[in-house]
Formats: structure tokens, C-alpha cells, sequence
């Protein structure tokens, strides 16, 4: 079995299409965070579901910039390096509601619940320490990675501008949320998964720079030949 760039480039289209997917189908029927138990079976599902989509959203903004590194410059680093970062964080987030929350609801439920509610958004009554930390890295680079690299992607137009101007806004209108009700968290969310499935398909579908295919067949016949 042959690996080639194009057949990476393919499979974090399908991967970015599928963190699409999740993210949006993890907001169906999803419980209010102050009624949700962390000891049930959904919780460990929904987590588990959430950290897969932070993995296979990584692999599909990495394929993005490797893309199309050459257009997007160092805004399109920097704004994939914070992106990433922020994907990153909510990876380690999403394991420890997963594994480590359910294991101590019994010994320090007031912990628990301070963390789900930060983790929402919301304020915590008491001190929960480093998490608070681990939180906020994870949205500044949700936020900020995400409009700094849908910019990026606009102004290269290789991938559909539409989809890009929607990762930018969908991940900044995040931040909207600490000045909402809590039923808006959820259909917040939808925007960002139907960009990533439209981002994810185009790139599966165009996994090749043309440009540079282009390119090597000219340097060929300017190089010297041995003959």
C-alpha cells in the first residue's frame, strides 16, 4: 500500500467532514449541563464522542494548512498553530469529564459540578484550580485559532469561501455565549460542524495544489539533461 500526499490530504478531508458530523450530532437531545449526571453512560459517551471529534478535527485542519501552507502565510501558521492548540486543550478537556470526572462525583460532587459549569460557560462557586486554566486555553484557541485560520483560508479561496468565512464567524460568535441563556449553547455549535463537513469535502475532493503539479514538468526542461 502506497502512502502519498494526496491520499493524507483525502483522509483529512474525511476526517474534518466527520468532526463536522459529530460535533453537530453530539448537540442532539443533549441534557442541560446542571441536570447531567456525570456517572451516567451518556455523559462517558457524549465525552468520549467529543474528544474523537477533537482528534479528527485536528487531523483536518492540519491537512487544510498543509494544503495550502504556500498561500496562506504566516497568518495561516499562526491561525493553524493557535487552532490547534485550542483543539488540543478541548482533547484533554473532554478526557478527563470522561475519565476522571465520574470518579470523583462521589468524593467532591461540588467540584464536579464547578467544573461542568465552567466548562459550559458558566461561573464556578468555588476554586477548581489548574482546570480553570486548561478552560480558558481551550476557548481563546477555539476562538481565536478558529478566526484567524477561516480568515486565512477566505483570502487563499482554494477551499470554498463560504465555509471559511463560516468557521471564523461560527467559532468567534463562541464567545457570545457567557452573555446568553444556556439553551443557546447548542445550536451555537451546528455552524462550525456544517463548516468543517463543507471544508472537509472540498478537500477531499481538490487533495492536490494544481500549481505545483504544474510547476515540475517547467523546472524539467530548464535543468540541464545527461544524456
Amino acid at each position: 500500500m502506497n502512502v502519498t500526499s494526496s491520499g493524507l490530504t483525502k483522509a483529512a478531508g474525511v476526517a474534518a467532514a466527520v468532526a463536522g458530523s459529530i460535533f453537530i450530532a453530539v448537540q442532539v437531545n443533549h441534557p442541560a449541563e446542571a441536570a447531567f449526571d456525570t456517572e451516567t453512560t451518556e455523559w462517558v459517551v457524549r465525552c468520549t464522542a467529543k474528544a474523537l471529534m477533537a482528534v479528527l478535527a485536528l487531523a483536518g485542519i492540519t491537512g487544510m494548512y498543509l494544503r495550502q501552507h504556500r498561500q496562506a502565510g504566516p497568518l495561516g501558521l499562526v491561525g493553524y498553530a493557535v487552532f490547534a492548540l485550542g483543539y488540543l486543550t478541548l482533547l484533554s478537556v473532554e478526557v478527563i469529564a470522561a475519565a476522571v470526572l465520574p470518579t470523583l462525583l462521589d468524593s467532591d460532587p461540588v467540584y464536579v459540578m464547578d467544573v461542568v459549569s465552567a466548562a459550559a460557560g458558566g461561573t464556578p462557586d468555588g476554586d477548581i484550580g489548574g482546570m480553570q486554566v486548561v478552560l480558558n486555553i481551550a476557548g481563546a484557541g477555539y476562538i481565536l485559532g478558529g478566526l484567524l485560520f477561516g480568515i486565512a483560508l477566505f483570502r487563499t479561496g482554494i477551499l470554498p469561501r463560504w465555509a471559511s468565512a463560516l468557521l471564523a464567524v461560527s467559532t468567534v460568535s463562541t464567545a457570545a455565549l457567557a452573555f446568553l441563556p444556556g439553551a443557546f449553547n447548542r445550536p451555537f455549535a451546528v455552524p462550525e460542524g456544517i463548516a468543517l463537513i463543507g471544508l472537509g469535502v472540498a478537500l477531499w475532493r481538490n487533495p492536490v495544489d494544481v500549481h505545483a503539479r504544474t510547476a515540475e514538468p517547467a523546472a524539467a526542461v530548464l535543468s540541464p539533461s545527461v544524456r
